[in-house]
């Protein structure tokens, strides 16, 4: 008793081969790589711009008598402003020098850095 089931699934193998004379542009071949950067872009990159340099205005803004807080959760005024740090008094004859880059946001207000700010 011989049985047919080679024929049918080599038949099956050749059905689900690509047709001989067909050619794809490789141009097409390149456009789910290119929308997938252009959504990297839009969604990641793009939003990731803005909030940096919201971040840098408010830096560069900062003044002494500003109000601020800290990444580490210290409540301060600006007392004396560097290129790269920021004196904060947080409490009376208590001054603390701190990053530049600590400084998320006034007191009071949300973070800087934050989406609904």
């Amino acid at each position: 008793m011989t049985s047919s089931f080679p024929q049918v699934e080599s038949a099956v193998v050749i059905a689900m081969a690509a047709a001989p004379n067909s050619s794809v542009n490789p141009l097409i071949q390149f456009i789910p790589f290119v929308l997938v950067l252009g959504i990297f872009y839009f969604v990641i990159l793009l939003p990731m711009k803005r909030r940096q340099k919201k971040v840098e205005a408010f830096l560069t803004a900062l003044k002494v008598g500003d109000k601020v807080v800290t990444t580490g959760g210290l409540y301060g005024s600006v007392t004396k402003l560097d290129t790269d740090s920021v004196q904060l008094q947080i409490a009376q004859n208590v001054r603390v020098e701190v990053s530049r880059a600590a400084v998320v946001g006034y007191q009071g207000q949300p973070p800087v850095t934050s989406e609904g700010s």
